[in-house]
C-alpha cells in the first residue's frame, strides 16, 4: 500500500530506544480522493518511530469500501499485507498478479526499487498494512514478491497464533526476513500467556473483539525484557516486534533511505520513469510523487 498523503511529513528513525511502555495513538489518514478509504496510522507516531524493524502500521476497516491504490514506488523496505476480511489484488513491476484473502500473506521486498498497485472490488475490507525497514547490508537487494497461503500456527491454552513473519515460541514463518523480528495474528479466547523473545521490543494492535490489555484504535508498545505476554478476553490481536533497529534511516513518502540526497534521487528516478519498472494491467496512471519539503531530510534517532 502507498502513503497517499499529498504533503507527507519527514519521518525520522534510528537508534535510541525508550524504556517505558507507551500507547501510540492512531491518526486518521485518507487514502485517495473524496471517496477514499480512511486508515488509522499508529506507526510512525509522534514520539516512537519504529518497533524493531517495523516502521509503518496502517489499520483499516471493517468498512464497505473499494481499494484503489495506483502504481507507486518503494525502496529499502518490505510491505506486509494482512487481511481480516475482504480481498485485494496485487500487481507489481516483476509481473506478479496475486490476490490475497484473509489468513494469507503477501510480502513484497522492495530492495533497490519496485513499483506496485493494489485494488479491490467494493466489499467489506478489514486489515493491516505494515512496512519493515531493511538493514543496511540488504537495502539494495533485488526486488522480490512472496505469497504464503498457509502459515504455521503456535497454539497454547487460550490462544492460537498465526506466525506471519519471523519466529514466535519456536514456530517460524516461511516468509523472508532480513532482521530478527516477529509478526503474528493472535486469536485470544480466554486468559492466556504468549511466549515472547526478551531481546525484542513489541507492539500490540487490536484487530477485533475485546482484549483487556490492548487499547482499541492504538498501538501498545512494550519495551524489551519480557519473556511472556498475558492476555485475556476474546478477540484478535496483531503482534509485531523485533530487536531494536540499530541504524538511523530517513523515511519519506514510500521510500526508506539514509540521506536527503538518496531520497531526492529516488523521487527523481520515479518521476522520470527510471529504476522502478512498470506495472502492467492497472487501469490508470501511476501515482506522482509529492514535492520534497523545503528543509533537508535528516536521519535522526527513532525516538523523538
Amino acid at each position: 500500500m502507498s502513503n497517499l498523503e499529498l504533503d507527507p511529513r519527514e519521518i525520522r528513525c534510528g537508534a535510541d530506544a525508550g524504556a517505558d511502555s507507551e500507547i501510540l495513538e492512531g491518526r486518521a489518514v485518507p487514502l485517495g480522493g473524496p471517496r477514499a478509504m480512511t486508515v488509522s496510522r499508529s506507526l510512525p507516531g509522534a514520539h516512537r518511530r519504529m518497533i524493531g524493524a517495523w516502521c509503518f502500521v496502517d489499520a483499516y476497516g471493517p468498512e464497505r469500501a473499494t481499494m484503489r491504490v495506483p502504481p507507486h514506488p518503494h525502496t529499502g523496505l518490505q510491505t506486509v499485507s494482512w487481511l481480516v476480511a475482504g480481498e485485494v489484488l496485487h500487481r507489481d513491476s516483476l509481473g506478479t498478479l496475486q490476490e490475497i484473502r484473509p489468513g494469507q500473506l503477501n510480502l513484497m521486498t522492495a530492495g533497490r526499487g519496485i513499483s506496485h498497485s493494489e485494488e479491490s472490488p467494493e466489499t467489506v475490507l478489514h486489515g493491516v498494512q505494515l512496512w519493515v525497514a531493511l538493514p543496511g547490508e540488504h537495502r539494495h537487494t533485488g526486488p522480490a514478491f512472496e505469497h504464503h497461503p498457509v502459515l504455521p500456527v503456535l497454539a497454547g491454552p487460550g490462544f492460537e497464533a498465526s506466525v506471519i513473519m519471523g519466529s514466535l515460541g519456536g514456530v517460524s514463518s516461511p516468509a523472508t526476513a532480513f532482521s530478527p523480528l516477529v509478526g503474528a495474528e493472535i486469536a485470544v479466547d480466554d486468559a492466556c500467556e504468549v511466549p515472547l523473545s526478551p531481546g525484542f521490543e513489541h507492539g500490540l494492535l487490536l484487530l477485533d473483539g475485546a482484549v483487556e490489555q490492548v487499547t482499541p484504535g492504538s498501538l501498545t508498545y512494550l519495551p524489551p525484557g519480557r519473556s511472556g505476554l498475558r492476555l485475556s478476553g476474546r478477540g484478535r490481536v496483531m503482534l509485531i516486534g523485533g530487536e531494536p533497529f540499530g541504524e538511523e534511516i530517513v523515511m519519506w513518502w514510500n521510500f526508506v533511505g539514509r540521506s536527503h540526497e538518496e531520497i531526492a534521487a529516488f523521487r527523481k528516478d520515479w518521476m522520470e520513469g527510471e529504476g522502478f519498472g512498470s506495472v502492467e494491467g492497472f487501469d490508470g496512471a501511476p501515482l506522482p510523487a509529492p514535492v520534497l519539503p523545503a528543509t533537508r531530510l535528516k536521519p535522526r534517532g527513532r525516538v523523538r
